[in-house]
């Protein structure tokens, strides 16, 4: 028999106070008029106290009646009601908005904004499409699995990226309380060897199409205009990174000049770099201009004018049914070249390696790219190359000897 009455219950409103019913119910009223039914218990030697409702809206038969329910659900079914609840509460926040404002935080934290916008970007391509929509308390390791199986041993170092993502991301979930347990761990049910397979531990440099087969490749991938085929032609035409590609802008290009200069933040080292443009890259460009959308200034944007996936070059080859990688052109490009006799150190700049000698780095302060009105070594180079990858045979500018750098 409980210890308050209809009359007693209604009466408390008016009266700030702590008000026992008796087996844990409880009515409590503060100073500023606000009114609620809590349920005090104890599961597994710990205290629990769970929220019923506002007073102003839940008579006390109605409290007596839920704490009922709820007492034989902690005490005999031996639900963790808790957890829940807020499990129930975690179903209003899907991972994708859980991901998002966590990126929001955290960003202006992050070493770059080439960073900030991968670590989001890694999740949009892979993660996203199967658990964008799903409620952050629902994932479990299973579900993580699944994102992970298709790329795990075809980019390793990526998919473990999506899943220490992934993992930060319903970490992130379970802190704010949308989530009662935290991530499955990447040495646990996400370990290789547990839940995925063991990933090969020695890889092979990525897969370089031979250069004698570029020519025609070119000529197959211009069959299908597309702003991804577009794109990879750029890449392959001036020997720069997926990265320096994919995020690139109109405003980069001097189409009159013949350049491309790739601010520093697009770029590998954080050094921006100077790319001669051949005529196959201009053609190249040219097409994409022709294909371009007024909203956005990326010059080969993916969904909703954002600069496209990682992932988007590489399905182009996919799906053409070429077993190579996108960074593998740059290795063809440096075997090409190295086998037409341009000088590595000509080479070097233009992939924008890094010089490994430190006194070479100190003293050699040329880019190659020549004067006005005189052409340099990496703009024939580049004329070269790009000439051979529409045509076949090198036919060097200007009548050039490769072996002297200008």
């Amino acid at each position: 028999m409980g210890k308050l009455t209809a009359v007693a219950a209604k009466a408390a409103l008016a009266n700030p106070g702590t008000y026992q019913d008796g087996d844990g119910l409880i009515l409590k009223v503060d100073k500023r008029g606000g009114a609620y039914w809590l349920l005090r218990l104890q599961r597994d030697g710990k205290r629990q106290d769970i929220g019923l409702g506002s007073a102003k809206l839940l008579s006390l038969a109605e409290a007596r009646l839920k704490a009922s329910g709820l007492r034989k659900a902690v005490k005999i079914e031996r639900r963790d009601v808790l957890a829940e609840k807020k499990d129930e509460a975690a179903a209003k926040v899907t991972f994708q908005a859980a991901a998002c404002q966590y990126h929001t935080d955290n960003e202006a934290g992050w070493k770059s904004r080439v960073y900030a916008r991968q670590w989001l970007a890694s999740l949009e391509n892979y993660a996203f499409p199967k658990l964008g929509a799903l409620p952050t308390g629902a994932i479990t390791a299973a579900d993580v699995i699944t994102v992970l199986t298709p790329i795990w041993q075809e980019i390793p170092e990526t998919a473990r990226q999506v899943r220490n993502r992934i993992c930060t991301v319903l970490d992130y979930a379970h802190a704010k309380g949308w989530r009662s347990r935290e991530a499955p761990s990447g040495n646990g049910s996400l370990k290789a060897g547990r839940g995925l397979p063991r990933q090969v531990k020695a890889r092979e440099n990525r897969k370089a199409m031979p250069y004698v087969a570029l020519p025609g490749f070119i000529t197959a991938l211009r069959r299908k205009p597309s702003f991804g085929r577009l794109a990879l032609e750029l890449l392959i035409l001036t020997g720069v990174r997926s990265q320096e590609v994919r995020l690139a802008t109109w405003a980069e290009f001097d189409i009159e000049g013949r350049l491309w200069t790739i601010p520093a933040e697009h770029m590998k080292r954080n050094k921006s770099h100077i790319v001669p443009l051949s005529d196959a890259a201009l053609a190249a460009l040219a097409k994409a201009n022709a294909f371009r959308l007024m909203e956005t200034d990326i010059v080969f944007p993916g969904l909703g004018g954002n600069p496209m996936s990682d992932m988007t070059l590489l399905k182009v080859l996919r799906d053409m049914s070429e077993p190579y990688h996108v960074h593998g052109f740059r290795s063809a490009f440096t075997d090409w070249a190295a086998n037409e006799g341009f000088p590595d150190a000509v080479v070097e700049a233009a992939l924008a390696h890094k010089t490994p000698d430190a006194v070479q780095a100190a003293y050699r302060r040329t880019t190659y790219l020549g004067t006005v009105g005189k052409a340099g070594a990496r703009v024939d180079l580049m004329d070269a190359w790009g000439h051979f990858c529409v045509t076949g045979p090198v036919c060097m500018a200007n009548g050039a000897d490769p072996q002297e750098p200008g």
